[in-house]
């Protein structure tokens, strides 16, 4: 099949602006909803677009592109909970119950949301680092410190830090890949999310919420995840270390997990074969 970007690239109208997103496989199988991280330049079809050819060949595969992000169209409010938002009104537009989920970092966080506030359209979750709070690694990470700088007062070179600090093989990080995700950082939509996530002002606020609140934060309601859930981690990940899959392994009732060696943030792109074996297998049962 030709999953391909122009091949495979959907727009949907909802009554909060388009939803751009990529679809493959047949449209007989299950549903499979990937949900993609944050940072500069991040889309849906650059974190997957390696995996869309063989996720599409079991599943009816949907890469959704959140708010906010430079391609579907930005909405009011936090990041996290309109990419939330977002995938429920795509599944009802779409006549979607019920749809398994991959989730990267961010995304995964997206998810596991997702399960607790509305478990009957998870039927089964795949993280990718991210969730979960740091147990033993300092917070923030090293990762998500270069992630500040860059956010604060962007150029390339705060960029290729960021993004050395995402992979533990380095050759990864090539000129193509700084261009193309410095190209996407400096759009203005994409620029204001980073801000409202990752800025040095909106982290302050963030901590003093936190302090103040009597809202429990997403990661002390993971016991009420109903749905299988894979966790899947890169054992050299500097942005989210693996003690932080520690508290989801315990308190999400039915969880496993998988930690990658010689891998960085980005385990469904630098462990991209093993990766899919254990997550085919994991969808598969």
């Amino acid at each position: 099949m030709d999953v391909s970007y122009d091949a495979t690239k959907r727009e949907l109208t909802t009554d909060k602006g388009v939803i751009r997103y990529h679809e493959a496989g047949s449209p007989d199988a299950p549903p499979l909803i990937l949900l993609h991280g944050s940072g500069p330049g991040v889309t849906g079809w650059r974190n997957y677009r390696g995996n869309l050819d063989f996720f599409a060949q079991t599943h009816h595969c949907y890469v959704v592109e959140f708010p906010g992000f430079g391609v579907s169209d930005a909405v009011e409010g936090h990041p996290v909970l309109t990419a939330g938002s977002s995938v429920i009104r795509f599944m009802d537009a779409l006549g979607i119950d019920s749809a398994a989920m991959v989730g990267n970092s961010m995304g995964g966080v997206v998810g596991i949301n997702l399960a607790i506030k509305f478990p009957d359209r998870v039927a089964k979750l795949v993280t990718i680092g991210g969730v979960g709070p740091n147990l033993y690694s300092p917070s923030p990470s090293e990762g998500l410190r270069l992630l500040q700088e860059f956010t604060d007062a962007p150029d390339r070179d705060k960029l290729i830090r960021w993004l050395n600090s995402m992979v533990y093989d380095r050759a990864l990080v090539t000129d193509e890949l700084i261009e193309e995700r410095w190209t996407a950082a400096i759009n203005p939509d994409a620029q204001q999310t980073a801000q409202l996530m990752y800025g040095s002002a909106a982290f302050a606020m963030q901590q003093k919420f936190l302090a103040n609140s009597d809202t429990p934060p997403y990661w002390a309601m993971m016991h009420k995840v109903k749905c299988p859930t894979l966790l899947t981690w890169g054992l050299d990940d500097r942005v989210s270390p693996p003690d932080m899959s520690l508290a989801p392994l315990r308190l999400i009732p039915n969880a496993e997990l998988h930690i990658f060696p010689n891998c960085g943030h980005w385990v469904m792109i630098e462990a991209k074969e093993a990766f899919e074996s254990a997550v085919g297998a994991f969808l598969s049962r």
